[in-house]
């Protein structure tokens, strides 16, 4: 039998309107004291809900058999295409509790958007952007009860997609899981540093022109690791990836974008070329900035360049941003020929203000002049 298809003239216009998702309530939820000791110190990550969303999509029925059902492994045939060509997407994104014990996702459509342009680099079927915003306030209007109360407790949401036919030849596939799953999480750095260290590796690249930089897919995460390990070796938090040309302009982190703060009170940070994922927090500091009535550009820093002016002073505070670790100062950058300080090595003026800013807009507790806050409860 056919399945009734999902696509944007098929959804509810506004969040009282008859829901889409068929609910099927997990038969053994986690006690509400057990939960509440998970959500004490959640750490990043490793404490994840009771339901998640799937959708499922093939040729026939279009976007389809859309539910909120338990958190449980998926049976999934070994020749998956997704296990072979590695198609796979997903998105990262957070639900905040407001001052009246409600709850808010911050620019949803941003990340619906994204997600679609994602898929349409790998070769997939697009998503309908309402429908992954409506999947995510589906899911944390069931899982509200999981976010953390404690000082910087979120529920982290994780969208994601895959090929799930079953063959074996590379093309694109036909068959598509969507699922969306979340985690109550805290702080994304441990240990109360001031400010990180970044290793710029020097040895492996990220992303190249014509490639897969833009888009956020699980194999420029997986081609970082060896970078990642590489800098944790050398004592640093994260590592600063150079261009994959020449190698000395700066990018991105492993998993976050870069700013850079002047003695004149400009920031600048690397242009989005195709090589960096163009990241919501990134483009929401930008916008916070210059409402601010700061300088804001977006232009090509190369390495030496930014330790000369780390030197002379003209550097004075540098942070990366995402939306697992917000804004994060950045104290010391490590290479192969030396280490440099950034400004204090510690948090600047500028970077606490922005930070503020955003994580104040975040969790309604401050006016929201962009209508960025989407209220789920």
């Amino acid at each position: 039998m056919q399945q009734n298809r999902l696509d944007a003239h098929s959804l509810p216009s506004d969040a009282t309107s008859a829901p889409v998702f068929a609910i099927e309530p997990h038969a053994t939820p986690i006690p509400l004291d057990e939960r509440s000791a998970m959500l004490v110190d959640p750490g990043f990550g490793r404490v994840f809900t009771d339901h998640m969303v799937t959708i499922r999509y093939n040729e026939r029925d279009g976007w389809h058999d859309a539910k909120i059902v338990a958190r449980a492994p998926f049976q999934m045939d070994s020749a998956s295409a997704v296990l072979h060509y590695a198609q796979e997407i997903f998105e990262g994104m957070k639900a905040y509790r407001l001052p009246d014990g409600g709850a808010a996702l911050f620019r949803p459509f941003e990340n619906a958007a994204r997600f679609r342009r994602s898929a349409e680099r790998m070769a997939m079927i697009p998503l309908p952007e309402a429908l992954f915003v409506e999947s995510v306030r589906a899911l944390v209007r069931q899982e509200a009860g999981w976010i953390p109360e404690i000082d910087g407790g979120a529920l982290y949401l994780r969208p994601f997609m895959i090929a799930s036919e079953v063959f074996l030849g590379v093309k694109p596939s036909t068959e598509y899981l969507y699922a969306v799953i979340a985690s109550s999480v805290g702080a994304y750095f441990k240990g109360g540093a001031p400010a990180v260290t970044l290793w710029v590796t020097q040895d492996y690249t990220r992303a190249a022109p014509g490639g897969t930089g833009a888009a956020k897919c699980g194999g420029n995460y997986a081609s970082s690791l060896i970078a990642q390990a590489e800098a944790t070796r050398h004592g640093c938090d994260q590592v600063l990836f150079l261009d994959a040309i020449e190698r000395r302009w700066i990018e991105e982190l492993g998993g976050m974008n870069i700013f850079f703060v002047f003695d004149d009170g400009s920031i600048a940070t690397p242009p989005l070329t195709g090589t960096i994922l163009p990241g919501i927090t990134r483009d929401s500091l930008m916008i916070l900035a210059r409402d601010m009535g700061l300088d804001v550009r977006e232009a090509p820093y190369a390495i030496e360049q930014c330790r000369a002016d780390a030197g002379s002073g003209r550097l004075v505070e540098a942070f990366a941003c995402g939306t697992a670790a917000v804004v994060t100062p950045i104290g010391t950058m490590k290479m192969r020929d030396g280490d440099f300080r950034i400004g204090s090595g510690g948090p600047g003026q500028t970077t606490v203000r922005l930070r503020q800013a955003l994580i104040d807009l975040q969790r309604g507790t401050a006016p929201d002049p962009h209508n960025w806050l989407e209220r789920v409860l």
